[in-house]
């Protein structure tokens, strides 16, 4: 089957309830959407089998699909199917895929900036520009699980084929994603697969989505996902913004201050800016980077 060059839509993939719907939740919020994105030939089982054909393999991850809701990275077993045979054959192989920065291939580039651009109008005034525009596609085996984690990015998952239950948690809520944990994060020292207690599941959400149903998903509210009894393809469209980067700079600093002893308070959700910490981060990085370079030139 040869890449298609282009991609079939020619209207609006959210209509104006979903857009209404999307606004009133934006950013700190998750809601339920709809989108008329189901049908779009580039997100077929076979369109999807030959995007992984050509994919940098370090924008491809694949797993067995019959992972604990809590488990670490290092813990998830290998897959001994290729990716491609393993998309091809979804349905029996127990495993889920994940193809990651499909913008680097043009067709997808073209239709992530279709998608998000309809939000635009919504998103700019209130967290600033749409920046980092990344796409990931989910091919899931019925049952499969994405472990718990958390997300840097503004992202709403579009459900194509099966269905999805994705159970979220208050990204405020220090018990279950700890602010320890959000600054280790955000200076590589932990990856986003977080701890998993069965006390949690009592302060959970879960919302349920098939295809032509979408969810918001709020920057890092923790979330865990099982499929449905059939297979599964997902599309999340993520960007980040100066508010989101704002956070994550403030996380950064508020681990410097916790080195030293203190007990910062974490980042205050929208509309608090959290500017204060971002910018005394972003000067004390500047300064750390110029000091190496004069170290290194002496």
């Amino acid at each position: 089957m040869a890449m298609r060059k282009d991609f079939a839509m020619d209207g609006p993939v959210f209509d104006s309830a979903a857009k209404t719907a999307f606004a009133e939740a934006y950013p700190g919020n998750t809601c339920k959407l709809t989108h008329h994105l189901a049908d779009e030939p580039l997100l077929t089982l076979d369109a999807l089998a030959d995007l992984a054909g050509i994919l940098p393999a370090n924008s491809i991850e694949y797993n067995p699909g019959t992972l604990p809701i809590g488990i670490a990275p290092e813990d998830v077993p290998t897959s001994d199917l290729g990716v491609v045979e393993t998309i091809r054959n979804i349905g029996e192989t127990g495993s889920w895929v994940v193809l990651k920065r499909i913008e680097q291939v043009g067709a997808y580039a073209a239709l992530l900036e279709h998608i998000l651009g309809e939000l635009t109008d919504v998103v700019a005034p209130r967290t600033g520009e749409m920046m980092q525009h990344e796409g990931f596609i989910f091919v899931s085996s019925p049952g499969a699980v994405t472990p718990f984690h958390f997300d840097p990015e503004h992202n709403i998952l579009l459900q194509l084929t099966g269905s999805k239950t994705m159970t979220l948690f208050s990204v405020e809520d220090e018990a279950i994603s700890p602010p320890s944990v959000h600054e280790a994060f955000h200076l590589g020292e932990h990856h986003r697969n977080l701890t998993y207690r069965e006390d949690f599941a009592e302060h959970g959400t879960a919302l349920t989505i098939g295809p032509g149903e979408a969810i918001h998903v709020p920057v890092k509210a923790p979330h865990w996902v099982q499929v449905g009894p059939e297979p599964s393809i997902s599309l999340s469209i993520t960007w980040r913004s100066e508010w989101s980067y704002a956070e994550a700079d403030a996380r950064a600093f508020n681990r410097a201050l916790r080195k030293l002893g203190l007990r910062p308070s974490s980042p205050r959700p929208f509309p608090s800016r959290n500017m204060g910490k971002a910018l005394a981060w972003r000067a004390m990085s500047r300064a750390n980077t110029m000091l190496k370079s004069r170290s290194a030139t002496s």
